[in-house]
């Protein structure tokens, strides 16, 4: 993370030609939204003197609640050199929101990201290292560049060109993020058709949650210059496996050293990194409505397509919802993988560290959660009560429930945007609960 100050930032603007710049913020379901200015509007915003009407951002104020002004966190300054230039380059700042009268607004879920991050420092520990594994999808476009759903190609898992015709945008998005300052480690397809996957160092949980925002502007605005829709939608096909977001987890002391890892341990892993899943094993129902926040969720976490429907972990199991990879020492991590890309990842990294900070905290040694090794997908439902084995919310109803019901939950993400949120998912789930679908025609119509 660069440490810029606002003489820097202003130095970059006028040496690299920028005319015009993005404050970007998040709202509660995860879009990211901006108000943009020109160049010579910088110094304001940089003095914190932007303002915007947050009575039309879902989640955030009523009307005569409604001025909100942007803070620039001046550490994620960046040139979006992928962007057309023709008329100066676009740069872009990530923001804090704040009240009039100079508060942090509670319903800002980068807000409600950074407490977490307090409370996980008052806590002894200094950072919660997240390494995000996105998954999307490539479509075609038709004529008018509208999605038809026909995959760009038909290759499946580490499919080489020309069966994996996806190669060259994977490639044009693994560049461009590149020279925006990102670390990409791995870039292959996918099990499914047109399916991909680009993966990028690990960091912080702060700066992962907005490098995750960046990545799916990156993917989004390469791929639509191709010629393609990217989407990161969980379950866009029925009958193939759905994209998810697998995030990666492990807390570090003050010195930057990996606390899950403990070289006297059988399995190398503390009794901090078995609390801390015990604690993601407890809490894994109530906060599964900020990991998996949409109807179309619940559709990609179903058995047969290696999605993670049971709660449980293991360090050889791919069927658990928790695994550990081999790997040890400095990269000992949890892999949490029912995650998916529709969340917000500000309030998603805030139930799981909540979550896993509960269970560190609180959870007394003969309560911590034990291993699975069994094929979890092949056990009869009763085989699983008799391990203790819960599975994830079958449905978004399921979720908005086992959320209400979780009291952490409520105290992670606070009063205002707790209401906020459940009222914005239980129009969605009556919405949706409201249709009739081609399904029902086809099965009952003529019956």
């Amino acid at each position: 993370m660069q440490k810029y100050t606002k003489k820097d930032i202003l130095e970059m603007a006028k040496a690299e030609d920028v005319q015009y710049v993005r404050l970007q913020f998040t709202d509660i379901l995860g879009t990211i939204k901006a108000v943009e200015i020109a160049v010579s509007q910088l110094p304001a915003a940089l003095d914190n003197r932007i303002m915007f009407d947050g009575s039309s951002i879902e989640g955030f104020v009523r009307i005569k609640e409604a001025d909100m002004y942007l803070r620039p966190d001046l550490s994620t300054w960046m040139v979006l050199d992928f962007e057309d230039s023709s008329h100066g380059k676009i740069a872009r700042l990530i923001c804090d929101v704040y009240t009039p009268y100079g508060k942090p607004f509670p319903g800002d879920p980068r807000f409600i990201l950074k407490q977490a991050i307090s409370k996980m420092r008052a806590a002894g520990f200094e950072n919660l290292n997240v390494g995000f594994e996105p998954e999307f999808f490539l479509f075609k476009l038709d004529d008018r560049g509208h999605p038809i759903m026909e995959p760009l190609d038909q290759a499946s898992y580490f499919d080489l060109s020309p069966i994996d015709g996806s190669e060259y945008v994977r490639r044009d998005i693994a560049l461009e993020l590149e020279k925006l300052g990102f670390v990409i480690q791995t870039a292959h397809h996918e099990v499914a058709p047109g399916q991909n996957e680009i993966n990028f160092r690990f960091s912080n949980v702060l700066q992962a949650c907005d490098d995750v925002q960046t990545f799916k502007q990156v993917v989004k605005f390469m791929a639509h210059k191709d010629g393609y829709l990217a989407s990161f939608m969980p379950k866009p096909v029925a009958g193939i496996n759905g994209s998810g977001m697998h995030t990666n987890c492990s807390l570090a002391d003050k010195n930057g050293n990996d606390i899950f890892f403990d070289e006297n341990d059988p399995m190398k892993l503390s009794l901090v990194c078995r609390k801390w899943i015990t604690g993601i094993i407890k809490h894994a129902r109530g906060f599964a409505l900020l990991t998996n926040p949409i109807v179309n969720s619940y559709k990609r976490l179903i058995p047969g397509y290696e999605a993670p429907c049971y709660v449980c972990w293991s360090d050889a199991n791919r069927s658990s919802m928790i695994r550990i990879p081999a790997t040890r020492g400095s990269s000992t991590r949890t892999e949490i993988r029912c995650v998916d890309s529709s969340a917000n990842p500000y309030l998603a990294l805030s139930g799981i560290l909540a979550s896993g900070l509960d269970g560190v905290l609180n959870s007394k040694d003969d309560e911590i959660v034990p291993p699975v090794y069994d094929n979890i997908f092949s056990l009869s439902a009763d085989q699983r009560v008799a391990q203790g084995i819960p599975n994830m919310p079958n449905n978004l109803h399921e979720a908005i429930q086992d959320f209400k019901a979780d009291p952490l939950m409520k105290e992670v993400v606070g009063e205002h945007a707790y209401g906020k949120y459940l009222e914005a998912k239980e129009i969605e789930w009556d919405e949706y609960r409201s249709q009739v679908t081609p399904f029902e025609i086809k099965h009952y119509l003529e019956k």
